[in-house]
C-alpha cells in the first residue's frame, strides 16, 4: 500500500520528546509491513527527518511552548481567536489549504491517509476529510485540556484551557467518526471517543525505537532518577506530585536526581535531590538509576517513559496511571498510588539495589511483546483503507485507488 502520514511534526532521525518516539514507532511499524509511506508535516527546527521513507515538510516550525517566547504565543493566541480554531490547530496555519492540497495530489496515486494526532489533520479537515483515512490519537486531548482546566492559576488561564477543550473535542469526535479506524494507546482512551466508533478503534503498543534497547553499562549515580518534558502539564502535575507528596516520606541519605526542562526549580528542602536539566545522553542518565519512580498523575494516552524503564529492566515504583496501555507489567515494578507507599516501596528497592541484590530484567522480553503486538494490529486495520462502506461513508465502488481529489469518494 502506499501510505500518506500526515502530521504537525514529522518523524526524526533521533527521537527525544515522548511524541517524536510514538512518530517513529507509528513511522517504523508502516515501513516493517513493507508499505511505501509518505510524510507530510513540519520539522522542528534542529531535527533531522527519519530517513527510509519520503518527506515533503511543510517548512520548520517550534511548537513547544517553552520554547518560545510571549510575543510568539500571543501570535498563536490571536491566530486561534481570528480563525476560531484551537491554539494546537493554530500553530498549523503558517502554510495554506491548496498548499497542502497540491502535495497530496502530487502524491497520487494512494491507498489512504494516516492522520497522526489531532493538530494538523484538524487544522485541514476539509483538504483530507474526502480520503479514507485512519485516525492515530495520541491521547484524548479535550480530557487533558479540561484537567489542566481544573488545576489551572487563574481565571484567564482556566478560560483558555476550557475553550482548548471545546475546540479540542469537536475536532476528535469528528476526525473520529470519519476514520476507517482508530488507533490509540491506552485502553481507556480507545472508549474515550464514544460507542459509535468503539467498534473500529484499536490499541496499538508501542516501543520506544525498532531495535531492542540495549541498557547501558554506567555506574550507578543516585538511587533515583527521574527525566521527562516537564513542560507538558500533565508531566508536570506528576513531578510536583511526586516532589511534594513523596519526597518528604523518603529516606534523607536517599540521593534523587531530576533531569529534563524545568520552568522554576521548585522549593524541596531533601538534602539528596537534584535538578540537573538536559542531560547529553537520556537513555544512560536512565541507565545510571538504581529505581526509576513512574509518577503519572494525569493526562491520557501511554507514557513512553514507562515503556522505556520496562524495555531496559530497570526496577521500578508506577502510579497506575503510568501502566496506561501496557498490558504485560514486569515483575521488577509494583503499583501504588498512595504517596507514602509509594516512598516505601521506593526506600525497599534502593536498599536491595544498594545491597548488591539483582533487581535489572530482561528488557527484550517486553520490547518484542510489545513490538509483536503493534505490527499485529498494524497488519488487522490497514486492508480497511481498501475496504467498501466502512464506517457509514459512502463506498468507492470499484475504484482502487485515490488519484487526484475530486471532493468524494
Amino acid at each position: 500500500m502506499h501510505l500518506i502520514l500526515v502530521s504537525s511534526l514529522v518523524p526524526v532521525e533521533n527521537p527525544a520528546s515522548g511524541f517524536d518516539i510514538a512518530n517513529r514507532a507509528l513511522l517504523d511499524g508502516l515501513v516493517a509491513l513493507g508499505h511505501r509511506v509518505s510524510v507530510v508535516g513540519f520539522l522542528q527546527p534542529g531535527r533531522a527527518p527519519a530517513p527510509g521513507c519520503q518527506m515533503h515538510l511543510l517548512g520548520e516550525l517550534e511548537v513547544t511552548n517553552a520554547k518560545v517566547g510571549r510575543l510568539q504565543k500571543s501570535r498563536w493566541l490571536a491566530t486561534a481567536l481570528l480563525n476560531r480554531t484551537s491554539v494546537s490547530s493554530a500553530k498549523m496555519l503558517g502554510v495554506s489549504a491548496g498548499r497542502i492540497q497540491s502535495i497530496l495530489d502530487g502524491l497520487a496515486p494512494f491507498d489512504g491517509v494516516v492522520l497522526n494526532s489531532v493538530q494538523l489533520p484538524a487544522a485541514f479537515a476539509q483538504v483530507f476529510r474526502p480520503y479514507p483515512s485512519i485516525y492515530v490519537a495520541h491521547n484524548v486531548e479535550a480530557n487533558s485540556a479540561l484537567e489542566n482546566a481544573e488545576r489551572a492559576k487563574g481565571a484567564f488561564e482556566r478560560y483558555l484551557f476550557r475553550r482548548e477543550a471545546y475546540y479540542l473535542e469537536r475536532y476528535e469526535q469528528q476526525l473520529a467518526q470519519d476514520a476507517v479506524a482508530l488507533w490509540t494507546f491506552a485502553e481507556a482512551d480507545r472508549l474515550g471517543f464514544g460507542r459509535a466508533v468503539a467498534d473500529r478503534a484499536f490499541v496499538l503498543p508501542l516501543v520506544t525505537g525498532w531495535a531492542a534497547p540495549t541498557c547501558p553499562v554506567v555506574a550507578r549515580e543516585h538511587d533515583l532518577g527521574l527525566i521527562g518534558t516537564w513542560s507538558w502539564r500533565p508531566n508536570r502535575l506528576g513531578l510536583d506530585w511526586f516532589l511534594d507528596e513523596v519526597v518528604p516520606h523518603l529516606p534523607t541519605d536517599m540521593s534523587i536526581a531530576v533531569a529534563g526542562q524545568l520552568e522554576g526549580t521548585p522549593a524541596v528542602s531533601h538534602p539528596g535531590l537534584r535538578f540537573v536539566g538536559r542531560v547529553p545522553d537520556a537513555r544512560a542518565f536512565v541507565a545510571a538509576s538504581g529505581v526509576v519512580p513512574l509518577i503519572s498523575r494525569g493526562g491520557t494516552g501511554v507514557q513512553l517513559k514507562s515503556i522505556e524503564t520496562f524495555e531496559l529492566g530497570i526496577p521500578s515504583v508506577a502510579t497506575s496511571a503510568s501502566l496506561r496501555g501496557i498490558d504485560a507489567v514486569p515483575d521488577n515494578c509494583v503499583t501504588t498510588d498512595d504517596p507514602r507507599e509509594f516512598a516505601r516501596r521506593l526506600a525497599e528497592k534502593v536498599d536491595r539495589v544498594r545491597a548488591g541484590a539483582s533487581q535489572r530484567a530482561d528488557g527484550t522480553l517486553f520490547h518484542q511483546a510489545q513490538k509483536s503486538r503493534m505490527m499485529q494490529v498494524m497488519r488487522d486495520v490497514l486492508p480497511g483503507l481498501a475496504s467498501d462502506g466502512v464506517g457509514g461513508r459512502t463506498a468507492r465502488g470499484s475504484q482502487p485507488r485515490w488519484t487526484v481529489h475530486d471532493g468524494g469518494r
